[in-house]
């Protein structure tokens, strides 16, 4: 595991692998054989230049926030495998919608973060129900297993509504000072409101690594790593599904214009 996960216009893609074993849409699919796919679509993302990934089971909703044993159990299968296959890329874990079971996953597998999605900090209103905070939780279990991966929590995730919502820069304060987050996800509902989003953060946290977390498209990152320190991709190059594989020329038109991208950013430096 890297000491710390530490962004420069990475890129990372979803691993969102098919719906595992005791969820309601897993049908007779195997966990070796989920593996397996998983497996190679990851082999797919790094042949494409991609910097890493995050392995979320994300085709098990509808979810609860807090995680089943088995759905925990068996992302930690995948994600084991997937280390051990491929050691050197970039690998976060995202657990629908339990970062507690997420941060156990990630130290388990040796991760490089986890991404806590839903929620960290505050209270949304989503399709699972009313979400609550796992700061607290997580804290405690990052001190009582005294594990190194970073924590990197999600801002008002667009699909959710947020009880009580307060300006972005002082919800996203709040997630590092207050809760103790390494990192953070922001996005909005389209690039013009990520970018006005990141903009007012980046005033009260100029250090702070901040990812995209949704919402870029080949024609859009380039503009988007401009004021981003790395994104996460999925929909887009699976042409609008997350159920969809990866399209491979979808995602070489994404990676070429984030390579621009990184180009540019190293010229102003």
């Amino acid at each position: 595991m890297k000491e710390i996960f530490k962004p420069n216009c990475h890129v990372l893609s979803m691993i969102q692998p098919n719906p595992l074993p005791g969820s309601y849409r897993h049908t007779t699919q195997t966990i070796d054989e989920i593996v397996y796919n998983a497996l190679k679509e990851t082999e797919m993302v790094k042949d494409n230049g991609f910097d890493g990934i995050i392995l979320q089971n994300m085709n098990d909703m509808p979810i609860k926030q807090q995680s089943s044993p088995e759905a925990i159990a068996y992302m930690t299968r995948i994600g084991y495998e997937i280390k051990k296959e491929f050691p050197d890329i970039i690998i976060g874990i995202l657990m629908n919608w339990d970062g507690v079971a997420g941060l156990s996953v990630a130290d388990a597998i040796g991760a490089d973060f986890v991404r806590v999605e839903h929620l960290f900090t505050g209270a949304s209103v989503t399709s699972a129900g009313i979400l609550q905070a796992q700061c607290v939780d997580i804290a405690r279990l990052r001190k009582n297993i005294r594990t190194k991966v970073p924590v990197y929590a999600d801002v008002y995730e667009v699909h959710g509504v947020p009880l009580g919502r307060k300006p972005i820069e002082d919800a996203a304060w709040e997630c590092i000072h207050e809760a103790f987050a390494d990192g953070l996800f922001i996005s909005g509902k389209n690039p013009q409101e990520s970018i006005e989003m990141i903009t007012q953060v980046r005033k009260r946290l100029p250090d702070t690594p901040i990812l995209l977390g949704g919402g870029a498209t080949g024609d859009n990152i380039f503009e988007l790593l401009k004021y981003y320190d790395g994104v996460s991709v999925a929909t887009w190059i699976k042409n609008g599904d997350m159920k969809n594989p990866i399209d491979q020329n979808r995602a070489k038109i994404f990676m070429s214009e984030a390579k621009r991208a990184k180009e540019f950013k190293k010229i102003l430096k």
